[in-house]
């Protein structure tokens, strides 16, 4: 499929290229739709096989962003940007501040942030030649801490609708990824009561869950067969799929990562299955409040930021009501949610007023 047909196929506007022969840039920004405000989202740097994965990624990733913009009641559309590279050696101040430069060029319709692979240090760099990027160190900092606690509040409302009650004590919990969600979460759960067992392909961020956490450890290709009372992905994307959705023992699906799900087809599997599917954009809300939050009139407030991420747990129960109300999947019933607002602010649009 063409570039075009895919933009063309979810509503895109704008994919933007990014090259740079001096410091060796090589990025791509995605703005899926911007009918409630500027597209925000963040920056991924990732070592893609080839081109047209980084493309699918910030295909996906920019429209996961209008939804989830949308389900957490923010005036901004979506948009993503990913840079090709290894950030564990690829990295330097050259390169996002010639990132910085392309942001800038859009002229405020994308505002860009961390995301896997960068660092509020990197957004840094980023601020030296743009305006538009969020996530400031100074302001609101790190969102990864803010987008745990989310997920955190998330499992729970989970936990409420599959087993009655919210109370995770002694609940065994299988998180996929240890990363900086991932590991924040882990805190989360551990101080909750939750059994652990964890993996990673990174071998020391599973030895400081073991030695901090008390988490038990599993190879990455058995996490999907832990017999666990709730599945928590929290690295990359599409590990919902054919092969691994057989696998699970699992009576919950709720994690951090974007785009959990190959295809949509897939949250039908998990349905027939009778494993409740948190659908992502819902559950990490968390990290895109606390950003958006540095653009709020009265300035950032961090009690202001973390009120509004705990409301996801309430967000959640809608969709887990609509789905139920429509005889629709739980993914379908979060579109249903982030679709009826862009719709009805769309509405708003319409009214001319005079400057």
């Amino acid at each position: 499929m063409g570039i075009f047909e895919q933009m063309a196929q979810y509503g895109h506007e704008q994919l933007v290229f990014c090259y740079d022969k001096t410091t060796g840039l090589r990025a791509i920004i995605g703005i899926h739709d911007t009918t409630l405000g500027p597209a925000l989202g963040g920056l991924r740097m990732w070592p893609y096989e080839r081109e047209e994965d980084a493309i699918t990624d910030v295909l996906r990733l920019a429209r996961g962003m209008t939804y989830k913009n949308s389900a957490m009641g923010l005036n901004m559309g979506g948009g993503k940007a990913v840079l090709w590279g290894d950030p564990r050696t690829d990295k330097s101040e050259e390169l996002f501040r010639a990132f910085g430069k392309f942001v800038q060029s859009l002229g405020g319709r994308y505002i860009t942030a961390e995301d896997v692979g960068t660092t509020v240090e990197d957004l840094n760099f980023i601020l030296m030649e743009t305006e538009h990027a969020a996530g400031r160190a100074e302001v609101s900092g790190d969102p990864s801490p803010v987008t745990a606690y989310g997920v955190f509040m998330g499992i729970k409302a989970c936990g409420k609708k599959v087993f009655g009650t919210e109370d995770l004590k002694g609940r065994k919990i299988a998180v996929q990824g240890l990363g900086k969600v991932g590991y924040h979460l882990c805190e989360h759960l551990r101080d909750a009561g939750a059994e652990l067992i964890v993996t990673d392909i990174h071998p020391e961020a599973v030895e400081r869950a073991k030695q901090q956490l008390g988490a038990t450890a599993v190879a990455p290709d058995e996490i999907y067969g832990v017999e666990c009372d709730i599945f928590s992905p929290c690295a990359l994307g599409a590990i919902l799929n054919d092969d691994t959705i057989p696998q699970l023992k699992c009576r919950i699906v709720a994690g951090a990562a974007n785009n959990q799900l190959k295809e949509p087809r897939h949250a039908d599997m998990l349905r027939e299955r009778g494993i409740l599917y948190a659908p992502d954009f819902v559950i990490n809300g968390g990290g895109v409040i606390n950003v958006a939050e540095e653009y709020h009139p009265n300035g950032y407030s961090r009690e202001r930021a973390l009120a509004r991420v705990a409301t996801i747990y309430d967000k959640l129960l809608r969709v887990f009501q609509i789905a139920e109300e429509r005889n629709i999947t739980t993914a379908a019933a979060a579109d249903v949610m982030a679709e009826e607002r862009m719709q009805r602010i769309h509405q708003l649009n319409r009214m001319y007023l005079a400057e």
